[in-house]
């Protein structure tokens, strides 16, 4: 399972019923959720890494590595094969702490172009989406 830790507002606005299209579409080990979390309330779990120990940690940031989406989905199957949890967590206003950012295990970037959080919450739920079809080969994808 995917989980996937927000900073700032539960609301979605008008992405909720996208997400949750993407959301119903994935099945396991794709399958992902939501905690959502007040900028100041996330900065405390990120400080206090309320993490599973075997948890893989990714952190959406401007300044991570850029992936392809296929590269995404072997990443995720390669920690699935370890029955590893996937956390990824979009940071609050500000972003994460640099302390944050050195314990996570992977720092993913979407670009060199900075996201609103409710469209990053959106441009994660269908990468997921989008990593699970590639993983059984749907035509979905193409390259």
């Amino acid at each position: 399972m995917i989980h996937i830790i927000a900073g700032g507002k539960k609301h979605m606005g008008e992405y909720y019923w996208l997400i949750e299209d993407y959301r119903k579409k994935c099945r396991k080990p794709f399958d992902f959720d939501f905690t959502f979390l007040e900028a100041e309330k996330l900065d405390v779990w990120l400080a206090e890494w309320k993490f599973p120990k075997d948890a893989f940690v990714i952190i959406a940031d401007e300044r991570g590595r850029e992936i392809t989406s296929p590269q995404l989905s072997q990443l995720f199957q390669e920690e699935f094969n370890y029955s590893r949890e996937v956390y990824i967590v979009i940071g609050g206003p500000f972003g994460v702490t640099q302390d944050a950012r050195d314990h996570a295990n992977f720092i993913w970037s979407f670009g060199k172009l900075v996201f609103p959080h409710m469209l990053a919450r959106l441009i994660v739920s269908e990468q997921i989406y989008r990593a699970s079809e590639i993983a059984r080969g749907s035509h979905y994808h193409h390259e």
